[in-house]
């Protein structure tokens, strides 16, 4: 009798543990679903030798995205520092669905996750969290009523939710795989009855949410207080003073298998949010209101308009006449002029383009001071250097080629692919052959060759600008439409 009563009771048991792991909201899968292959091991040695840091993150308009041509956000630019702190180059993943992030790291498409993420107990059995970037708590998100300006403060609470309680029985839309769900799955529990949850795609970010609870498309939704707050001074018709949630940590995260590259965020988040430097640019994003509603009516706000720079129709329209996309266009741009068209050098070179006075003239532009002439020469001298290149077969590689010679002048390169045939490497591709030996160039031993002609080169300026244009590119590729 003894050990048919202890087998009732164990499975008990083993019921009872199944129907909390079914009640999980992490832990429901597909039947058939096998879950992320894992991907390469890649810790920070590895990281280091290849010298580029994959960091997975999301656009949206507080962690990373783009203006006046510009990457900016508060997790990119944290990123920015850590990946100099390092001596690494940085390549940003952006991550198309919020609720992929985790599978995409654990697939190796990145090396790290700099995106605030909630640190839950169900997320920590993936995945490594580091020390926290910054706390918030999670928040109900709804609208004001209609005519709310015209109300007193205590009409309109009247209207409002005003406790989490209130949400029984009522509906809340969030992603299914965010700690919103969690934390109403967790509050179900806590309360003791049911609030129906209406579960949203993962490519909305929470800012796009917010927006429809604001336009009335959507009842009630939960977000993090630090965005809601910054997102309240635009959506002024929104409400979010019930808190749904004690403090919480918000933090990035790495694969299990990387524990030094975990070892080294920690270290440096650590000292980081010791420094002024970081409450300035925490406070830029998440404080500042008045910047952020300035940068939500901005035309170059490219979250929202998909634009780059006031030039994007002149970019595009000679872009076309030559066959290259105009976002790479628009990088060359940006990386000559920052999109300023009374820019000068000291060499010179004037305008969105730095067209020096010889190179527009010969290119027919009268007044290098006009944007449309100034980007018609810009392009057309690209396209006479292109040209030149028909023995580079590569045509990304050819691209390199033209922008160093827009850059450095066509006759350095050329020195650069001497000597990068002396030495035995190949002189038609520019990536870890010409790029190499064009920087050698600014020492002696290279510029004194006998195979070189026209002496020395600036430094790592031809290499840097090639490399800045390419990384600008793509991210301009991720988030701006073609």
């Amino acid at each position: 009798m003894k050990r048919v009563f202890l087998l009732f009771i164990i499975s008990l048991l083993i019921f009872s543990c199944n129907t909390v792991k079914k009640d999980h909201p992490q832990e429901k899968k597909p039947q058939n679903d096998p879950g992320p292959a894992a991907g390469p091991s890649r810790d920070l040695p590895e990281i280091q030798k290849d010298g580029v840091l994959k960091a997975i993150t999301i656009y949206s308009s507080t962690s990373y995205f783009i203006y006046r041509g510009k990457p900016v956000g508060f997790d990119y630019e944290l990123l920015t520092q850590f990946a100099c702190s390092m001596n690494l180059n940085l390549e940003i993943v952006v991550a198309r669905d919020i609720d992929d992030l985790i599978n995409m790291l654990l697939r190796g498409e990145g090396d790290m996750i700099a995106y605030g993420l909630t640190i839950t107990k169900s997320r920590k059995e993936l995945i490594n969290f580091t020390k926290y970037m910054s706390k918030t708590h999670q928040v109900l998100v709804q609208k004001k009523p209609d005519n709310w300006r015209k109300m007193k403060l205590h009409e309109i609470k009247r209207m409002l939710k005003s406790d989490a309680l209130d949400l029984i029985g009522d509906t809340v839309w969030v992603r299914k795989n965010s700690s919103y769900y969690e934390r109403l799955i967790n509050l179900m529990k806590e309360i003791g009855d049911t609030i129906y949850i209406k579960t949203l795609p993962g490519d909305m970010d929470t800012e796009e949410i917010i927006e429809k609870v604001s336009e009335g498309k959507i009842r009630y939704t939960i977000a993090d207080y630090n965005i809601a707050s910054i997102l309240s001074s635009y959506y002024q018709d929104i409400d979010i003073s019930v808190p749904v949630s004690l403090s919480q940590r918000l933090a990035w995260a790495v694969r299990k298998d990387s524990p030094k590259l975990l070892s080294a965020l920690n270290n440096w988040i650590l000292k980081m949010r010791r420094t002024d430097e970081y409450h300035y640019i925490y406070n830029k994003y998440f404080k500042n209101n008045r910047n952020f509603k300035d940068l939500k009516k901005s035309e170059y706000f490219s979250k929202e308009t998909g634009k780059i720079s006031p030039y994007d129709k002149i970019i595009k329209k000679y872009s076309a006449q030559v066959g290259w996309d105009w976002r790479l266009v628009s990088s060359i741009v940006y990386q000559e002029s920052r999109f300023d068209i009374n820019s000068k050098s000291w060499t010179g070179a004037r305008g969105l383009m730095q067209l020096m006075p010889s190179t527009a003239k010969a290119m027919g532009i009268k007044n290098p001071k006009d944007p449309e002439q100034n980007i018609r020469g810009g392009i057309k001298y690209l396209k006479h250097i292109y040209d030149r290149w028909t023995d580079i077969p590569d045509t990304i590689q050819r691209i390199k080629f033209t922008l160093a010679s827009y850059n450095c002048g066509i006759n350095h390169v050329i020195d650069a692919q001497k000597l990068t045939e002396k030495y035995k490497g190949n002189p038609l591709m520019w990536d870890n052959n010409v790029e190499n030996y064009l920087r050698l160039l600014s020492k002696p031993k290279y510029y004194n060759d006998p195979v070189v002609k026209f002496g020395y080169v600036r430094d790592r300026e031809p290499y840097r600008y090639v490399k800045e244009i390419f990384e600008r590119y793509k991210l301009y590729q991720d988030v701006i439409p073609k």
